[in-house]
């Protein structure tokens, strides 16, 4: 992500115009937010790269779909123990 469009980002998030994917994993139980983008298809095509990544932790299975929202910390989430990791 180009940190010069960081401010756009924030803004464009905040009014929750923001795209992000939600990624959940089972196996271990656990919810990532990748984003924020301005457009969907920027988040499109830098997905694959953050999927392969979370791929090699070899989750049991990995569901995913893209969102237009408004997202803070924690950007991971663990929903069965509660603990959260940003």
């Amino acid at each position: 992500m180009n940190p010069l469009l960081w401010p756009t980002r924030s803004v464009v998030n905040g009014l929750g115009l923001a795209w992000w994917a939600r990624i959940e994993t089972h196996d271990p139980e656990a919810v990532y937010w990748f984003g924020p983008f301005l457009r969907r298809r920027s988040l499109e095509a830098a997905l694959p790269a953050f999927l392969a990544d979370l791929s090699e932790e070899k989750p049991g299975s990995i569901e995913h779909e893209l969102v237009r929202t408004h997202k803070s910390e924690p950007l991971t989430e663990f929903p069965d123990d509660g603990e959260a990791a940003g």
